[in-house]
């Protein structure tokens, strides 16, 4: 069965911004975030799964510097993470309107 490989830009503000919810068991196989303003800013990403005992969030990374015209990629290596149904991937920055990010997903993996 053939892969369903997916990507999606997002505008990461002081709000959190949902990036991903996963309707099946989906792969998240990249992570890029870029400063776009003129300063230096934070940002942190997170998976918010629900289970049966509320909902938590899971850091993937926790108010990471970026500096002005830099980025940071938060998959690497061929590493991946695994969402579960229901699971949201979500980000939040610093600033209003400072990070653009990029997030690559296999959904619904086949086996």
């Amino acid at each position: 069965m053939a892969q369903d490989f997916e990507g999606k830009g997002f505008r990461v503000s002081d709000s959190e911004t949902i990036l991903r919810t996963a309707d099946s068991d989906d792969a998240v196989v990249g992570i890029r975030v870029a400063n776009i303003t003129s300063a230096a800013v934070t940002v942190s990403v997170y998976v918010e799964h629900d289970d049966s005992g509320g909902d938590d969030d899971y850091y993937i990374v926790k108010d990471a510097p970026v500096a002005q015209g830099g980025s940071l990629e938060l998959i690497d290596g061929g590493s991946k993470i695994v969402l579960m149904s229901g699971d949201r991937l979500a980000a939040i920055c610093g600033t209003a309107n400072g990070i653009d990010a990029w997030v690559s997903t296999v959904d619904a993996v086949s086996t």
